[in-house]
């Protein structure tokens, strides 16, 4: 009963941050009033969360990792490889080996071993708390899907790192050969078999829709499925769990890419998974909250056998270790951003060197966040002799304080760095959104045709059939027509559209309010007004989406 209570709190606590998020309007990112009301259940609540690492990790992980996989943009992943493979791959191995040696060197006490465990945890940055932090900041959009490749990526190769580190914690050896051949076992086994379960999965579920129909309830709960079996089952082969999720989202993306799950599943599935993440998101930050009182009294006593006797050196820990992250991501983008320019210039390819305000913003856009704390919260308990293992509770903390300082540095620094400049307008999406439009009425006028000969074959009222097509293709041959301008006339086009989608939204909402006003008065049943608000649901979601 207990357990189910504390569910219900931190589920209770997240639902409060987003009503007090809205309701204050301050400029504080929800990840931060989630820690606050954390730490509030912490010093209230006669009760403390005790995580299992292993449970901790198989919860909240694969269904996050597989979800950031899923959605992330297949084409931006592509053309901005090079510079996400940088960050993802080459400052996360410059970050586990540079703050884990800094962080040994600041604190003696942290054996090495954990010191590359902490530095490999808090190398993953959280687009999710960017997102949120830059909200009401306009952001490039490349930047942001930089940002959400390199999450996809470092989330997977910060905590592979992490797995050897804790390994080498627990045996107190490492062997670089051994562990390349680990590392190539366990990354290339654990993208095989998130590749191959979701295949398989997918493979098995059509095959039934086609031949026996859909169920959407049934689909949405495959899809929550897929990535605690590609997980455990990666796990139990010794390959990564972490990267087999990953590879899970990857595929699912283009699997569904076949367009076979009705329209209803996925307007269903979406809604899920956006509880999901939200509510996953927001537990991990209310926990990180909920554990930071009794972390703080834990680490100050670590504090003390190393020499030190003020807890005040815990925020000089966290200070200089930010600093460190921040002066490495720095270094790092403006290496990569001058090497990449000078590739540039040597095929002759003129480009514009970027505002060096873009590119603190991509350091200090490295926000620590979920990842990193449900990372951390994986340490042993024990090491394997039975003994506790070296400094868990300070490594906890400054992992909990590098989250908390870099949210706080980025919800300054960002809207100031970005208010003002000028921001390009990404015109091929908007080309490429219009042609799609335009091909995808051709398409839908040439099966309008068909189907209306169809059904109007050999009827004696064919014209009633003919005059209904006629409508709908008129409004086809509209996007059409509007595809086809340039220039000006195109953004007067769009101009109309987003009018026409203003008055259309207005419409569709005072169908609702009298729908249920009729509700309201019994004359129509709650069946019939839940299915007529569906539809005018839908249809707004189109409009505003």
């Amino acid at each position: 009963m207990q357990t189910i209570s504390i569910v219900l709190i931190l589920l209770l606590a997240v639902v409060v941050s987003e009503f007090l998020s809205r309701m204050l309007r301050l400029p504080i990112p929800r990840p931060l009033l989630q820690i606050a009301l954390g730490g509030a259940i912490g010093l209230i609540a006669d009760f403390r969360v005790t995580l299992n690492p292993e449970i901790f990790f198989l919860l909240f992980l694969p269904p996050l990792l597989f979800l950031d996989g899923w959605r992330i943009p297949k084409e931006e992943l592509v053309r901005d490889r090079k510079t996400i493979l940088a960050l993802a791959l080459g400052l996360v191995v410059l970050t586990v080996l540079g703050v884990g040696l800094f962080i040994h060197f600041m604190i003696p006490a942290m054996p090495l071993a954990v010191a590359f465990a902490l530095a490999a945890v808090i190398s993953p940055t959280d687009p999710i708390a960017v997102s949120a932090i830059a909200s009401r900041v306009p952001i490039p959009k490349r930047m942001m899907h930089i940002l959400e490749g390199e999450s996809l990526l470092n989330d997977a190769s910060g905590l592979v790192c992490l797995r050897f580190a804790i390994a080498a914690a627990l045996t107190g050896t490492f062997s670089l050969y051994e562990a390349t051949l680990n590392f190539i076992w366990v990354a290339v086994g654990g993208i095989a078999v998130g590749f191959a379960v979701t295949w398989i999965i997918n493979a098995a579920k059509n095959w039934i829709a086609r031949h026996y129909g859909e169920d959407t309830g049934s689909q949405i709960l495959i899809s929550v499925l897929i990535p605690f079996a590609a997980y455990l089952l990666a796990e139990h082969l010794e390959c990564s769990g972490i990267l087999a999720a990953v590879a899970a989202g990857l595929t699912m993306s283009f699997s569904e890419a076949s367009g076979q799950a009705l329209a209803t599943t996925r307007v269903r599935r979406n809604t899920v998974w956006d509880v999901i993440q939200f509510a996953a998101n927001g537990i991990i930050f209310v926990l990180l909250g909920e554990q930071l009182p009794a972390i703080l009294r834990s680490a100050a006593e670590t504090v003390r056998l190393t020499g030190h006797h003020d807890p005040g050196w815990l925020l000089i820990y966290v200070l200089a270790i930010n600093l460190a992250l921040a002066v490495l991501r720095f270094a790092w983008a403006w290496v990569s951003l001058s090497f990449s320019l000078f590739r540039a210039r040597r095929r002759g390819v003129v480009v514009e060197r970027p505002s060096w305000r873009f590119v603190v913003a991509m350091s200090l856009a490295g926000v620590r966040g979920a990842i990193t704390l449900a990372g951390v919260l994986t340490l042993p308990l024990v090491l394997s002799d039975g003994s506790p293992f070296p400094a868990r509770d300070l490594a906890i903390f400054l992992a909990m304080g590098v989250i908390i300082l870099s949210l706080i540095a980025a919800s300054i620094g960002l809207p100031l760095l970005l208010h003002g400049l000028q921001l390009e307008t990404d015109m091929a999406h908007l080309i490429e959104e219009e042609q799609a439009r335009a091909a995808a009425a051709e398409a839908a006028i040439a099966e309008i045709e068909r189907v209306q000969h169809e059904l109007a074959e050999g009827k004696p009222d064919a014209d009633i059939y003919v005059a209904a097509a006629a409508g709908i293709m008129d409004r086809y041959r509209a996007r059409i027509e509007a595809q086809s301008r340039a220039g000006e006339d195109a953004a007067l086009a769009r101009k109309v559209d987003a009018i026409e989608a203003r008055l259309r939204v207005a419409g569709l909402k005072a169908e609702r309010k009298t729908i249920f006003r009729l509700l309201r008065a019994r004359k129509i049943g709650s069946e019939t007004a839940r299915k007529l608000v569906r539809e005018l649901d839908l249809m707004e979601a189109r409009y505003e989406g």
